[in-house]
């Protein structure tokens, strides 16, 4: 498949970033394996730089379990958001529960009052609730850019028990939403293609 040149970002396109919330650091996330992409809260924190630079809408997606013994249980130490993605004085932030930012919350809606059509999308985890989320965009008809190098996750056990390392995980779950739910990209090649 050949790779099509990366289109400008508009100037109204959101960042969305999806729970970088201190839960994410719990070594039980870890348990089968160490996370990739130790650089991506890094890149998240370049992100937000120029989103807010710019005046761009920010979008910062927290995680409110409902899982008695989750980390991302509301009122847990892990709840709150990290300190690279810690959402400034009126940067709107939305409450999900499930995997998905746009099952039972209004961010569709808060997006198409707007007139915002491109979402970039960055946090964690790669396979599950970014995925989630920029399928759902994908299905929705945004044109998502999913910034590869600002999501991570962790090892994984297949089916047949074969230890899968976060790398191949996340490679895979990029592979699957590439082309077909978004468009990935860099953080570095993401930046120079914002419009002015």
């Amino acid at each position: 498949m050949e790779t099509q040149p990366l289109r400008p970002v508009p100037s109204n396109a959101a960042l969305l970033i999806v729970d970088l919330q201190r839960a994410i650091d719990d070594p039980r996330w870890s348990r089968i394996g160490p996370r990739n992409n130790p650089q991506a809260e890094a890149n998240i924190a370049a992100l937000l730089a120029a989103w807010r630079r710019d005046g761009r809408p920010i979008v910062h997606i927290r995680h409110d379990s409902t899982e008695p013994g989750s980390t991302y249980r509301p009122g847990g130490p892990g709840h709150p958001f990290k300190d690279e993605a810690m959402p400034l004085p009126g940067e709107t932030v939305i409450g999900k529960s499930v995997n998905s930012a746009f099952i039972g919350t209004g961010l569709d809606d808060w997006l198409r009052s707007r007139g915002i059509a491109t979402l970039a999308v960055a946090g964690v985890i790669t396979n599950n609730s970014v995925e989630a989320t920029v399928r759902m965009a994908g299905n929705l008809g945004y044109d998502v850019r999913l910034v590869a190098d600002a999501c991570f996750t962790f090892a994984r056990l297949d089916r047949s028990g074969r230890l899968r390392t976060a790398d191949e995980v996340h490679d895979l779950s990029l592979a699957n939403m590439d082309g077909e739910y978004a468009t990935v990209v860099e953080t570095a090649e993401l930046l120079e293609k914002l419009s002015r």
